[in-house]
């Protein structure tokens, strides 16, 4: 018996990794009936590497309230073209890789995480490891990893277009 999912979290970081990840996660949502979470995590690492550990109160709101209306637009856009309105926008503070595999689990119960592969360029992989990495070692449930390519209208992959042959 294959196994449904009912609560599926996408974390998302602004990259198009973490995106393709979503359309793909809508489209399972849709088979399973499934509920969705958005996730974008703040990692609290960078305030004091990034700030010089100077963040004021308005900074640490400031970020929160961008985190947020960039959730917000995700789930418009979702709601509006995948006609699919089962989800949920959550921010939360801490590192990323234990929130999402971890934290975020246990206070919402998710069955499936859908990542993209790498949200972060070479040089960050490099210093920080993969959140990717971490997560798919990690979690406390199921976790598809999202490599690459798009989906289009009819759920299908598309891949990169090859010559036409003769």
């Amino acid at each position: 018996m294959a196994q449904e999912y009912t609560n599926i979290l996408v974390p998302l970081d602004g990259s198009a990794e973490s995106e393709r990840a979503l359309n793909k996660a809508v489209m399972v949502a849709k088979l399973n009936h499934a509920h969705i979470d958005l996730l974008h995590v703040l990692d609290t690492k960078q305030f004091v590497g990034s700030y010089g550990g100077m963040i004021t109160e308005d900074t640490i709101y400031q970020l929160s309230e961008d985190a947020q209306n960039y959730l917000q637009n995700i789930a418009e856009k979702v709601q509006e073209e995948d006609n699919f309105r089962d989800l949920s926008i959550h921010v939360r503070f801490g590192n990323p890789k234990t929130v999402i595999a971890k934290d975020f689990l246990e206070d919402h119960h998710n069955d499936l995480i859908m990542i993209g592969a790498t949200g972060l360029n070479a040089v960050e992989r490099l210093l920080v490891g993969s959140v990717t990495e971490y997560v798919n070692r990690h979690a406390l449930c199921d976790v598809l990893v999202v490599k690459s390519g798009k989906v289009s209208a009819e759920g299908k992959e598309q891949k990169a277009e090859k010559p036409a042959e003769k």
